[in-house]
This record gives C-alpha cells, structure tokens and sequence, in this order.
C-alpha cells in the first residue's frame, strides 16, 4: 500500500497546484474582467475531474506486479520519468482550465468620458501648533483633523485642492492639484513642529489666498482650521480676510477644540515627549465668525471627531461642483492571451510526452 501511494504522490501533487493555479487564474481574473459567458465557468469543476482520470489511466497503462516481496530490488523513489510525467499531466490540467476562462470571454471596458464642470478650488489651511495634539479628540485634534479632511478630499475627485499648514509661520505643503493621493500622501507627513511654534492664523489664511488669487476657477474656497487665537506672524488674520474678499475667495473657519478644559500639552519633557495636564479651551471664535463674515462664508465649531466630520460634510454640500458627463464606453475582449497560454502549455505537454517520456526508461 505505502509503495502505491509513494507511485502516485507526483501525480497527485501535480493534480493539486493545477488546481490552486486554475482556481488563482480565476480569481485574478473576476477581479480584473467582466465575463461575457459566465456560465461557462462551471465547466471548472471538470479540471479535478480529469486529474483524477489522468491517475487511473496511468494505473491501467502501467500495471503493477504483485510480489511476496521486493526488498531485493533497489527502488528510485522518484524516478525522472515518473515526475516527468506529472508535470505534462499538470499542464494538460491548467490549459484545460485556461481554455474555459478564455471560452466564458474575460473582457474590460475601456469607457471615457465628456465632462462640462464648474471647477472648485479649495485650499485647506490647517492650524498644526502643539495645541493641535490636545486629547479632547481621538487621538488627537491633528490626527482628527487629517482623517475627517481626506475624507473630504476623497469625495470631490474633480476639484482642485491644496493644503497650506501653519504654526507660527505659515507654507504650502501641496499646491492646488487633482492629483488626489499625492495630496492625501503629503497630509500623512504632516507634524506639529515643522514650523516655528506659534499660531499665525493671518499668515496661514493669507497664504492660501496667495495660492487662490490667480485661480480662474469659478469658484475659489478657503477651509481655516485652527484651535486657538492669532499670537503670531505679521499679517493680522482680518486683513487677510479682507485681501481674500477682494480676490472673490470665500472662506469657512472651523474652531477646534472641545468647550470647557481639555488634555493638552504643556512641556516637552527630557525624553523628547510633551508632558499634559488640563488646559482651558481658548479659541478667538469672534475673529474666526468676522473672517467668514468678510468673506462671505461661515463659521462652524467643533467639539469632537462627529462634529468635526458633520462641518466638512455641511461644506462639501455649500460647495458642489456641478458637473455634466457624456459617458461612452466599448468592450474589448481579453480572451486571445489566455487561449494562447494555454495552447501554450499543451504544446510543453506534448513535448514532454514525445521527446523526453519516449525516451526515458
């Protein structure tokens, strides 16, 4: 029995990674294709099928002699041709399995479209001080902000967003792009602490109206997010409202920051890790409504990661983009590569079988 099952073990390792290369090729292929026929694709249940047959005619080809014993006769365990003989029974399975994902038609659709769009730009300046770390959000009012504001980003694909960061200096850390995930790549790398500490809001705000002011877009949006009062920079934040009135660039402020105390940072400890303790809420909510009054927009406040998230949906609605699309779409047949693979594994199969079986005792 044992030296039954050590004559078809090639066999039956061979019939099961055509099964896994079968079943992987299928999945891959759901994933990347539409099928024209896919009925066809529960003729799949055949390939095990046929491996199973492949073995019981090799057992009928090459009949075994039933001895006493063969102790005395010197056994190769895997003989060359005996694994020879697996691999052509192995690749006849997978081409099998090929030629039914070919004959149920993979296809893609190349699909393309005509757009008439009222384009939006926006830019995001974010307030990133040591305060923007404080605990009254999860984790933190910093890592709250970026989460809720990707999301945001997420949804508008056919504007134009860029991200302006401040503290007690203000820079663009991305310039007005559609190129989403680089925007969203480049918010990931934000920290407290790129900058000199401080909170310039005039200066955050004014440098996104310096990436704006030139912007031919119909409709042009600042989003100023900041936890705290003006106490740095020398752009006052109301005169940068105004020179943002004067470009047509509306402006919605968001306060951060819970009401009451909250868990801030308030030292940096030897170890290089802030130290916190309870500290009062300070955020110059009347500059913040000013701003959005000067400007034609809104304030919002938020208290926790819900609010926050509720104030950019509020925006994204304010700011539509209205959008025209002619969609046109055409399917192209994938079907031609997978057919020749596998006739291309017939073809080493048949190889196999006439050059190097014929041969070998």
């Amino acid at each position: 029995m044992k030296h039954r099952l050590l004559k078809i073990l090639p066999d039956l390792i061979a019939l099961l990674l055509a099964n896994i290369i079968v079943i992987w090729y299928w999945f891959e292929s759901t994933r990347k294709f539409e099928f024209n026929n896919p009925e066809f694709l529960w003729l799949l249940l055949i390939v095990p099928i046929v491996g199973v047959w492949l073995i019981y005619k090799r057992f009928k080809e090459h009949p075994t002699v039933i001895l006493s014993s063969f102790g005395f006769i010197p056994v190769q365990r895997f003989p060359f041709s005996r694994i020879m003989y697996a691999l052509s029974s192995g690749l006849i399975l997978v081409s099998i399995g090929l030629f039914i994902i070919a004959i149920a038609r993979p296809q893609t659709s190349r699909s393309w479209e005509n757009i008439s769009t009222e384009g939006i730009d926006i830019v995001i300046a974010m307030d990133i001080s040591a305060s923007m770390l404080a605990k009254d959000f999860d984790p933190n009012r910093l890592e709250a902000s970026k989460k809720v504001a990707k999301s945001f980003i997420a949804e508008r694909p056919n504007d134009r967003v860029g991200l302006v960061v401040y503290e007690g200096e203000a820079f663009t850390q991305c310039p007005l792009t559609t190129d989403h995930r680089v925007l969203t790549d480049l918010m990931n790398d934000i920290k407290t602490g790129m900058v000199e500490g401080g909170t310039a809001i005039g200066s955050g705000l004014a440098t996104a109206v310096n990436r704006l002011k030139k912007s031919d877009a119909q409709s042009k949006v600042v989003i100023l997010l900041t936890d705290g009062v003006n106490n740095s920079g020398n752009i006052p934040p109301i005169t940068a409202a105004e020179i943002a009135s004067e470009f047509g660039i509306r402006v919605y402020t968001i306060g951060v920051g819970s009401k009451g105390r909250a868990m801030s940072p308030v030292a940096m400890a030897p170890n290089g890790q802030y130290r916190y303790d309870l500290v009062e809420v300070k955020i110059d909510e009347k500059v913040l409504q000013k701003i959005a009054e000067l400007t034609d927009g809104e304030y919002f406040r938020a208290t926790n990661n819900h609010s926050l998230a509720e104030i950019y949906q509020d925006i994204d609605k304010l700011e539509k983009t209205k959008i025209e699309v002619t969609q046109h779409s055409k399917k192209l047949d994938r079907f031609f590569n997978i057919a020749l693979i596998a006739f291309g594994l017939l073809i080493s199969s048949y190889i196999i079988n006439t050059l190097v079986l014929r041969f070998t005792p």
